[in-house]
């Protein structure tokens, strides 16, 4: 275990191009005090805050109602649904699995979430089985208005468009209920609102 501890500091020094000395001095089993510097700096970056904290009542199991509107002035289509929300990797992920139906076809999804201390913003990712392709996003927390707005791209298999722009706001209604919505440009390039999911906590 020493043995592989000072080869990963080993080569974190020498990538960050400290130099030969260093080197030789974890190699030895101690860690120059630069290292330990940086070590710490590592791991205050890499542990979950007050960030993580603002999706602490997302956490559980919940009962799901979903609109969705191809394009502006449609009637929505509506399906229910079920989604749950659990920490990963030590709190630093909040994972989402959702299951439900779109024009009347069965729907799962999987989608991370988290906040990058170092970029300070939240960064996401959604996977689904009606897509071969991620959506990814990131944006801020808006505190007066308790809700995350982000914005992100995906392929999107209907129109073909490989960066389709979105941008999204989910609101942290409480600890029994969240709401997030999805918005788009229509053909005229205006917004529209694509869809809006209501979040129920399962009792």
């Amino acid at each position: 275990m020493k043995t592989k501890t000072s080869f990963v500091v080993a080569l974190a020094l020498a990538v960050l191009g400290f130099g030969s000395t260093p080197v030789l001095a974890a190699e030895k089993g101690g860690a120059p005090e630069d290292m330990q510097v940086m070590m710490a700096k590592a791991k205050e970056a890499g542990t979950p805050g007050a960030g993580h904290a603002v999706l602490k009542s997302v956490e559980g199991e919940w009962n799901t109602l979903s609109r969705m509107w191809m394009k502006p002035g449609d009637e929505p289509q509506k399906s229910a649904g079920t989604g749950s929300f659990e920490w990963v990797f030590g709190g630093r992920f909040l994972k989402q699995k959702f299951k439900g139906d779109w024009m009347g076809q069965p729907f799962e999804g999987q989608g991370f979430i988290g906040y990058d201390n170092v970029k300070q913003e939240y960064s996401n990712v959604w996977m689904d089985n009606m897509s071969t392709g991620m959506m990814t996003g990131s944006g801020q927390y808006d505190k007066g208005s308790k809700t995350i707005k982000d914005t992100g791209t995906f392929s999107c298999p209907v129109t073909g468009e490989k960066d389709m722009w979105y941008r999204s706001e989910w609101k942290l209604a409480g600890k029994d209920k969240h709401i997030y919505s999805m918005f788009m440009k229509g053909p005229d390039g205006q917004e529209f609102k694509s869809m809006e999911i209501v979040y129920t906590r399962a009792k």
